[in-house]
């Protein structure tokens, strides 16, 4: 039965400024006609040389921010300010009990409450980085790795854990389209069962036959091979039949098209893109007299960007709510965007998402592959 909001967020605040109870607490989602400042906050205790802590983490769609906040006052009014943010979800892990809280439309609370941890939290601070999957786990021991490969795994992963909610369709239909050698398909499955307790049925595409028996094989050793499958073929053409999470991470050139194109197809409620060499509108706009395109490097650049803008503006208009963010520190790799995406855009969002494409389209008079891929739906999607 619903509760009262205000005494379901008083008995929340109560587990949330307790050291010796709180395990770790996610705000998510939004309420009916508002939007919280930070799409997502992360609690959990931590101990620094300076003593015990809060730690607090948020994301504002970009770059991740930390703080570590005082047990006592200080950590009180922290915690009443998030509480005051209109999240439409916690998830709070204690050790002696776990709440889930879910704002209902008419603005009350639906509180599931269920056993703790039965145990003191890792409040470890000042150490090595800590990794979503350890450096020494089990996994790379199997599908290898060097380190930079593991901090490009780390990095999907984050953005992966960023983008979806904390409850999670059962199974979790999950398509890696361009899967390659597969580190960041396996990786996601490692973490999405071990992490998040989903059941996952992941199936990884790509054109070359040999890298499907490949896969197959380590999806056999890893023991996973009835949750994990590969299948050759092209992105456009192979043979799956939807997917609620999709990945397309550095799909060559129009490749990307070809990947969201995919996922708008199956409707898929997210997606994680990031694409590669942007080869298709720099050639277009050879021809183009502004001074901007004029150099062949600045052109290819602004292509780049281009190219991405069309991509994002094309998924709002049909209902993806999107974020454009850092995939990986561009030390690591130059290409380092990623096209985070989700379902949910509202009929405002859709409205100027077409409006900016056509004008895209008219200022620059390109002939984008995903507006040509998604020219049927455009017209009928309103």
């Amino acid at each position: 039965m619903p509760e009262p909001l205000a005494a379901a967020l008083a008995d929340l605040r109560a587990l949330l400024t307790d050291p010796d109870r709180l395990v770790r607490a996610v705000g998510s989602g939004k309420r009916r006609g508002a939007v919280p400042a930070m799409p997502r906050v992360e609690l959990r205790p931590v101990d620094l040389s300076a003593g015990p802590r809060l730690q607090i983490s948020a994301s504002d769609g970009q770059r991740p921010t930390t703080r570590n906040v005082a047990w006592g006052a200080e950590a009180g009014t922290a915690v009443d300010e998030l509480l005051a943010e209109p999240y439409g979800n916690w998830h709070v892990t204690g050790t002696d009990e776990t709440v889930q809280l879910r704002v209902t439309k008419r603005g009350e609370a639906q509180v599931h409450r269920s056993a703790g941890t039965g145990e003191r939290p890792d409040t470890g601070h000042d150490r090595a980085k800590s990794y979503l999957l350890a450096p020494d786990d089990e996994l790379y021991a199997t599908i290898g790795g060097t380190a930079a490969k593991r901090r490009q795994v780390d990095a999907f992963l984050r953005a992966l854990d960023a983008t979806l909610p904390d409850r999670l369709p059962s199974p979790l239909r999950v398509v890696d389209l361009g899967c390659g050698n597969a580190y960041l398909t396996f990786a996601a499955y490692r973490w999405l069962t071990t992490r998040r307790g989903a059941d996952v049925r992941l199936v990884g595409v790509d054109v070359r036959a040999d890298q499907r028996d490949r896969n197959t094989a380590l999806a056999e050793r890893l023991g996973a091979a009835d949750r994990v499958s590969f299948v050759a073929g092209t992105i456009t053409d192979a043979p799956v039949d939807g997917a609620d999470v999709v990945l397309a991470l550095h799909a060559c050139d129009t490749a990307t098209d070809d990947a969201i194109a995919r996922a708008v197809g199956w409707d898929a409620p997210w997606l994680l893109a990031a694409p590669c060499c942007h080869h298709e509108l720099a050639g277009q706009l050879r021809t183009h007299r502004d001074p901007l395109v004029r150099n062949g490097i600045l052109r290819e650049r602004f292509a780049d960007v281009l190219t991405d803008t069309v991509r994002a503006e094309l998924l709002r208009a049909l209902g993806w709510s999107v974020e454009v963010v850092e995939f990986v520190d561009s030390k690591h790799t130059p290409r380092n965007l990623l096209l985070r995406a989700h379902r949910g855009a509202g009929p405002a969002e859709r409205t100027a998402a077409r409006a900016g494409y056509r004008a895209l389209l008219d200022t620059w008079q390109v002939d984008p592959a995903l507006g040509r891929l998604l020219a049927d739906r455009l017209t009928t999607d309103t």
